[in-house]
């Protein structure tokens, strides 16, 4: 679907971001936010607080600021530009976590919301558990797992909820098994995690979400260090013994690799497959192909395409950077909008066609430089057992309602369909 750009609403000459989507145009980003490629790769807008920060569309200019250390991801900074309204609650960090979460403090998404060398020294304890070596090698059980979950949905009544029924537990049963959670605990991990990622829920009840998530998480450490089992806590939780990491940090840790493991992953499934239905020539290559690499090109298209994390990469200046004929000064907010680089047309031509033959591995959809989604091997073989097996065998799959019915998440960090209800 194309969309026309519009022009850009502005107050005192200065834009503000984000704009919400339009209804009937639930894939691509709103007329104002793609009007903003307009203004030039590199201004300033009005954030929701009204502070300024700058805004870089471009995707030359989001590639090289991802992967500049002079900016931080210190979500307790004092001008960084949080996209969630703190609702009555306190402090300036904000609630938020690059790819969702919550922050009250830059230690309350471990990792996510700090830098080097403490970011390095956390993110190098997981990043063995996620390489593709060893994501490949979980391959044959996610194929196992996902034509089960498929078996019980043509099983089952229709028309069903495909969030509920399939996108969400896949992706849930996947990370708990490689954390070592228990998957009967998941509605509770999958309650407070939309809780965090939401827009609309107050700071207070953020915070609280997080905090409960945290000591369940805590409670497994202690539990993992008394019985250690296969998997990534009580590998951790070896490292709490050695005396290489806190139970804290171990616990909001998995917080993180949880909330992250799940949300992001469940959405891609909803909003891919939905899209999909939208394109049936498309739906059928993916279904009728034998060559591996058609998939692994349409998923990344739909990655590029779809780009989940629609409220941009937020960082703060630590110096003075000239980019792009600008002076972004130290303590400047900046935002990189994921949205409008991976719709940028130097790079992706006739960027609002879905084509899932074109290369878009240049997708920004994961971020980038050293802050790059730690996940992003795991999602991205999840998604490509996913949508062939689901087109492949149910072929008849379609929307049991119109599209206008589907109630998208305006109202989360990360962007999908609270509820997608189909039958076949």
């Amino acid at each position: 679907m194309t969309t026309s750009h519009e022009t850009c609403p502005a107050s005192a000459g200065i834009p503000d971001f984000p704009e919400p989507r339009v209804a009937g145009c639930p894939f691509d980003p709103s007329p104002a936010t793609l009007a903003l490629a307009a203004f030039g790769p590199v201004f300033q807008v009005r954030n929701w607080d009204g502070k300024t920060p700058w805004v870089v569309t471009s995707h030359a200019e989001q590639k090289a600021l991802l992967a500049d250390n002079r900016l931080s991801v210190d979500f307790a900074a004092p001008n960084f530009p949080s996209p969630i309204a703190h609702h009555g609650g306190e402090g300036e960090g904000g609630a938020y976590a690059e790819g969702g979460g919550d922050s009250h403090g830059a230690t309350d998404m471990s990792f996510v919301g700090m830098d080097d060398p403490e970011h390095a020294r956390l993110r190098r304890m997981v990043s063995g558990t996620f390489t593709i070596k060893r994501v490949e090698a979980m391959r044959p059980a996610v194929q196992q797992m996902v034509d089960g979950f498929i078996d019980r949905l043509l099983e089952g009544p229709k028309p069903v909820d495909l969030v509920q029924a399939f996108s969400l537990p896949i992706p849930s049963l996947v990370i708990s098994e490689m954390l070592g959670v228990p998957y009967e605990d998941h509605e509770f991990f999958q309650t407070n995690s939309k809780t965090i990622v939401s827009t609309t829920a107050t700071q207070a009840e953020r915070h609280t979400a997080h905090t409960s998530l945290a000591q369940y998480l805590d409670k497994l450490v202690a539990e993992k260090l008394a019985n250690p089992g296969d998997d990534l806590l009580s590998r951790l939780a070896e490292q709490v013994r050695a005396g290489e990491l806190t139970r804290r940090e171990v616990a909001t840790m998995g917080v993180l690799l949880l909330l992250g493991g799940h949300e992001t992953t469940a959405n891609m499934i909803t909003l891919g497959t939905l899209l999909l239905l939208q394109h049936p020539e498309q739906a059928a290559a993916i279904r009728e192909t034998e060559d591996p690499q058609v998939v692994v090109r349409a998923v990344e298209e739909l990655l590029r395409f779809l780009t989940i994390a629609h409220l941009g990469r937020r960082r703060t200046a630590l110096e003075d950077i000239e980019i792009a004929g600008q002076t972004i000064r130290k303590g400047d907010g900046v935002i990189m909008v994921g949205e409008l680089a991976n719709r940028d047309p130097s790079v992706f031509p006739d960027p609002g066609r879905l084509d899932i033959a074109r290369d878009a591995r240049q997708h920004q959809a994961f971020g980038g430089g050293t802050h790059h989604c730690i996940g992003q091997p795991l999602a991205r073989m999840e998604l490509q057992v996913i949508y062939p097996a689901l087109l492949r065998r149910i072929p008849t799959l379609r929307l049991a309602t119109g599209l206008e019915e589907v109630p998208f998440k305006y109202d989360a960090v990360i962007y999908g369909a609270h509820q997608l209800h189909v039958t076949w």
